[in-house]
């Protein structure tokens, strides 16, 4: 089964480092199809620490406009909200 999903909008690069674009472009990518990311889950995914992850975020949060991240809870890792606001 095909489902329709709207093309990721390009990247500003611009004072992200590679970690940082690494993980908005993930985020992005599986945003449509996931609401709630452990941070060691995208780090897995990432090869990357689950530190790496929650240390890159506020960053990360801050360059994009396409889609909302929010902290949303902290038990046995930190989970992150990801709302695709292409898609509202």
């Amino acid at each position: 089964m095909s489902t329709a999903h709207a093309e990721p909008a390009p990247i500003d690069a611009a004072g992200l480092s590679e970690k940082q674009v690494q993980i908005l472009e993930y985020l992005r990518a599986n945003a449509a199809d996931r609401t709630y990311f452990k941070s060691r889950l995208i780090a897995d995914d990432l090869d990357l620490s689950a530190k790496e992850v929650g240390a890159n975020m506020s960053a990360v949060v801050d360059a994009t406009h396409d889609i909302d991240v929010e902290k949303w809870g902290y038990s046995s890792g930190t989970t992150w909200m990801v709302t695709d606001e292409r898609e509202s």
